[in-house]
């Protein structure tokens, strides 16, 4: 009875003509279409056993197979080859004319942290506010059901790394498949690097990209000189974390000791100032990537690259150290006048000659992610072969994250992160056919497919 008073006194109240009233329904009502629009961010697809048969296996560590077949069962791929035995009650997926390719991997996005950069705040997580933020881990802020998830997924891209920003020390980030209702359940390394966003030498010159010989901005021996005292900081940050482990170590082997009390940052920083786990480091150009080098060769660590614009002219200083790159700026607008249109283009090839260990990413937000495989494409029609350009953003991603035991390639005994298409899958004009993550037949919808369903047949009104 109360339910009816209530109803009828809305009643009463709309037909006074409110303007604001029906407006706010209107937005309410529009707020829950937009959350059911999004259900299909939660299709995490089904389990099973399924056989890929009668289809070209680009397999990345190895030779192609011409014709065969893949075998994947309990979430991983069980059997690879020409003449696998397929097991009764699997489910067999005719791959005639088809490509099986593994996963795409982007080793550096936001993706699941930022949804609506211009004007939703509540819909970006990617930075915490201080400066030291190292026990800030990116896979407790990640969406799941971020509409850019199943956007990112379809173009044959399973795995990405979201990472968060700002600060000396941003924070810990996440390596995660694109699948599953929970953090837990995309987390394939939750907490697989440190990201570190080096102090660089900024003198303001060169559009803004700072360096020697240009004229205005600040002048480059003062600028040298403030990187350093930031590094300083950093060195010395870093160093008490090694001496606050090596306290908390005695005290457990020797309660006599005084006692030390759990600090967050510390606790956070030990497995990376120990060497135990990568360092990803923020830098562009020549000067600041051997900067990271001298830096990573004097504190003993892991480091790998985010950026990398000059990565190539310091190759030697990469390799001595053991520095792999994360290439981010295939996108990006050349930085000097003098730079030709190709120049970041290039420079993926230019890393393969020079003997560096480096992936292609996109570097971006969530968004533009799925642009990844055109991205490596690029790279592979100005200097590197279609097979190097696969690799890029395939196996070389997981072996620089440290995972080409569960990723990167089509090899028995890894995660069933496998992608079937249509024609190469760098390739704009290929279609992704099937889909796997974690084993699990992936359903091929999202925003965007179903704004496409939903619009393609309309035609124009009559006149």
């Amino acid at each position: 009875m109360k339910n009816l008073i209530n109803i009828k006194k809305l009643a009463d109240f709309l037909r006074s003509g409110s303007v604001a009233v029906i407006a706010m329904l209107m937005l309410a009502v529009g707020s829950v279409s937009a959350q059911s629009d999004g259900s299909q961010q939660n299709k995490t697809g089904r389990a099973g056993t399924f056989a890929i048969t009668n289809a070209r296996i680009v397999t990345v560590s190895g030779e192609v197979i011409e014709k065969g077949s893949v075998l994947i069962r309990d979430g991983k791929i069980a059997a690879v080859g020409t003449s696998i035995q397929i097991p009764r009650g699997a489910e067999t997926i005719k791959g005639d004319g088809m490509t099986v390719f593994p996963g795409m991997i982007d080793a550096a996005t936001n993706l699941g942290l930022a949804e609506i950069s211009g004007g939703a705040n509540a819909t970006m997580d990617v930075q915490e506010v201080g400066s030291i933020n190292a026990n800030a881990r990116a896979i407790k802020g990640v969406n799941p059901h971020s509409s850019h998830v199943n956007v990112t997924r379809i173009n044959g891209i399973t795995t990405v790394i979201s990472f968060p920003t700002g600060g000396l020390i941003s924070g810990q980030a996440a390596l995660i498949n694109l699948n599953g209702s929970t953090q837990d359940e995309m987390a394939v390394v939750p907490e697989a690097g440190l990201i570190v966003n080096f102090p660089r030498v900024a003198t303001g010159r060169r559009f803004g990209f700072g360096g020697p010989g240009a004229g205005g901005g600040t002048d480059f021996n003062a600028a040298l000189r403030r990187r350093d005292e930031q590094l300083d900081e950093l060195k010395k940050l870093f160093e008490a974390a090694k001496n606050y482990q090596k306290a908390r170590a005695a005290y457990e082997s020797d309660k006599s000791l005084p006692y030390l009390a759990t600090d967050a940052q510390y606790e956070a920083l030990v497995p990376y100032v120990t060497g135990q786990k990568p360092i990803f480091f923020t830098a562009e150009r020549e000067i600041d990537i051997k900067g990271v080098a001298k830096f990573v060769a004097d504190m003993k660590l892991k480091g790998i690259i985010i950026g990398g614009q000059e990565a190539w002219k310091a190759a030697d200083d990469l390799k001595k150290n053991n520095i792999a790159v994360i290439f981010t700026n295939i996108y990006s607008l050349p930085t000097s006048q003098d730079y030709p249109y190709d120049y970041y283009f290039a420079a993926p090839g230019k890393m393969q000659s020079a003997g560096i260990k480096f992936a292609v990413s996109t570097g971006e937000g969530g968004g533009e992610v799925r642009d990844l495989p055109y991205q490596a494409g690029i790279a592979g029609a100005f200097g590197l072969t279609p097979e190097q350009a696969l690799r890029s953003v395939t196996l070389n991603p997981a072996e620089i994250l440290g995972v080409a035991d569960k990723l990167g390639s089509i090899e028995v005994g890894k995660i069933a992160n496998v992608v079937v298409a249509d024609g190469d899958i760098l390739d704009p004009r290929t279609k992704i056919q099937h889909m796997f993550i974690g084993g699990r037949l992936i359903p091929l919808t999202s925003r965007h497919t179903e704004l496409f369903d939903s619009f393609k047949n309309r035609t124009a009104s009559p006149k």
